[in-house]
């Protein structure tokens, strides 16, 4: 049976997760990791996707976006990164079949407590796997970018992050 088409109602932000088939470490590396970024920057470029937060582990990633109206904006980043991660390890790997354990998550969050909380869970996952003792060690989360320390590329929508976390911004 096909599955039902996913509304993302606007101005709403959205947790989306994506995990690996069968659970597998395919995220494994951190070229892949690295690959995935570069693929979601694509997406903001592209397509004008609104990333809050994210977290890519070895079998799964975490993504907190906003719907802001425009139509098939998350649909069409997803799809970029999803597919082209995969193709890339596939190929790279010589290997055929699935990546992905069929369609990622879409979990509304609202405003306020509900989206702080979010936004911690997601940072914090790797600390809860036991992989890194704080968020500020692992490379590939959100944290880096809220705290400052990333600077090759940003995914994180900060003037949009402090307008619904209510933190005035501190840019001038």
């Amino acid at each position: 049976m096909p599955r039902a088409k996913l509304y993302l109602i606007p101005g709403y932000v959205w947790h989306l997760t994506h995990r690996c088939h069968n659970r597998d470490f395919l995220l494994r590396f951190n070229l892949d990791r690295k690959n995935w970024m570069d693929l979601i920057y694509q997406a903001i470029r592209r397509y004008g996707l609104h990333v809050l937060g994210y977290a890519i582990t070895s079998n799964h990633i975490h993504l907190l976006v906003y719907a802001d109206g425009r139509r098939d904006v998350i649909p069409r980043s997803i799809m970029l990164a999803a597919s082209r991660t995969a193709l890339d390890y596939n190929r790279r790997k010589g290997r055929s079949g699935a990546f992905w354990e069929g369609n990622y998550h879409a979990t509304a969050v609202e405003t306020g407590r509900h989206f702080h909380n979010c936004l911690t869970y997601v940072d914090l996952n790797m600390v809860r796997a036991g992989v890194v003792g704080h968020p500020m060690d692992w490379p590939f989360c959100g944290f880096q970018e809220i705290v400052g320390r990333r600077t090759r590329i940003c995914l994180i929508d900060k003037k949009l992050l402090m307008e619904l976390t209510g933190i005035p911004s501190m840019e001038k």
